[in-house]
């Protein structure tokens, strides 16, 4: 394939994998397989199901890359992307290869934004990846050998939004299974410095909310920041400490910062702008989808940095970025509805519709269907059928979870 053009997709989150298939597909379907390269450039050999990550169980979260694109002809180069430059049209790795292209589609997605505080990046756990969730739960499983100070048993949970709330949800029965044969009480403590948890839930959810975390005997302090972390301790805003052996970040989101190498424009979160058909504004040759793009879902709200949009932004990209390198028909991305489902742990979850947010269902009927997005619904087919990857991989929009 020395003569043919070629596609880059980085990242093989989300929407870096969808791209990929959706090149793959959108080339089949023209017959023009053999004149264009596609090429997934990730840091790992795996699509991750980083959603997952709170949860206890993460033994089907790492799927391994080569089913999902030898299958269908994609090529994968492991590696970290340090450098882009669109004007060469060219990516650099860790490995100072240079990896040349003819369209880019820019899926490095998201990481959660530790500030500069003292001990904070040394002493604080996350799940934003799948390796820090590892090591948070080998932490977990080495509690019980330590010391019985005041600490040992709690964990302090910063940042009270969709992840926050999940991973306290989580660790009241993670801390309980580890200390079932002593005598300490587990203790999980959510903090924030927005007045209300779940803040960007809208009134309706909120009192579910803080029912459901009453429910599992979580203590929620808002209105109050982190001023420190220390090996076994947190300094809050206030000049409280708190003893903690497990301090778990998930306060804050931002998009890949090599998105600062792609134009000029970027949004709050560090994102690109995007037209509707995923093109980077004033960018020639660059899509961007996923956590790293700021689309319009309707006229009035943009994309938000979850697998709900990442992976049809991902399908609509890989679909557009054939036709715009070919000369060919593309599609505009619109999505007229939104919901959320959120894991409430012991609790059961809570399930709304619309950016309002309105509860739909609570309890044991929402946390059946967040069981099946977690489990199904957002899997790419795991039989490595070239035939089943391009179907799911059409440029359509699943209907609402039932």
């Amino acid at each position: 394939m020395t003569d043919s053009r070629r596609i880059l997709v980085l990242g093989s989150g989300f929407a870096g994998l969808w791209a990929a298939l959706g090149s793959a597909r959108r080339l089949d379907q023209l017959d023009a397989s053999d004149v264009v390269d596609v090429t997934v450039i990730s840091k790992k050999p795996f699509h991750d199901i980083r959603v997952r990550n709170y949860e206890a169980d993460l033994t089907s979260c790492r799927i391994p890359l080569g089913d999902l694109l030898d299958p269908v002809g994609v090529d994968h180069i492991a590696g970290d992307v340090t450098s882009i430059d669109t004007t060469a049209r060219t990516v650099t790795t860790s490995d100072n290869s240079e990896h040349g292209y003819d369209r880019l589609i820019m899926a490095l997605g998201s990481q959660v934004a530790k500030p500069n505080l003292p001990g904070v990046r040394k002493y604080t756990f996350d799940v934003d990846t799948y390796d820090g969730a590892i090591e948070l739960q080998r932490h977990l499983a080495r509690l019980s050998d330590s010391d019985g100070d005041a600490g040992v048993a709690t964990a302090v949970v910063v940042g009270a939004g969709l992840t926050g709330i999940e991973t306290a949800s989580e660790l009241t029965g993670a801390l309980a299974r580890a200390f079932a044969d002593r005598a300490v009480t587990p203790r999980v403590i959510l903090v924030d410095h927005n007045p209300h948890v779940g803040s960007d839930m809208g009134d309706s959810a909120r009192p579910v909310i803080e029912d459901a975390l009453n429910d599992n005997g979580i203590e929620a302090m808002t209105g109050v920041g982190v001023s420190s972390v220390g090996e076994r301790s947190v300094t809050l805003s206030t000049g409280q400490e708190l003893a903690a052996s497990t301090v778990v970040w998930c306060a804050g989101m931002r998009a890949n910062p090599l998105t600062t190498q792609i134009g000029h424009e970027h949004d709050r979160l560090g994102r690109l702008p995007v037209d509707d058909y995923l093109r980077v504004a004033g960018v020639p040759d660059v899509f961007a989808a996923g956590d790293v793009a700021a689309a319009r879902m309707d006229d009035e709200h943009l994309s938000v940095m979850s697998c709900q949009h990442g992976r049809p932004m991902g399908r609509y990209a890989g679909y557009n970025v054939v036709g715009d390198l070919l000369g060919q028909p593309i599609l505009p991305l619109r999505i007229p509805w939104y919901v959320t489902v959120l894991d409430l742990g012991a609790a059961g979850a809570v399930y709304t519709e619309g950016w309002d947010r309105h509860v739909v269902s609570r309890g044991a009927e929402a946390k059946a269907t967040k069981i099946n997005i977690n489990t199904q619904r957002i899997y790419p087919p795991l039989n490595r059928n070239r035939e089943a990857l391009l179907a799911a991989a059409a440029p359509s929009l699943q209907d609402r979870p039932e």
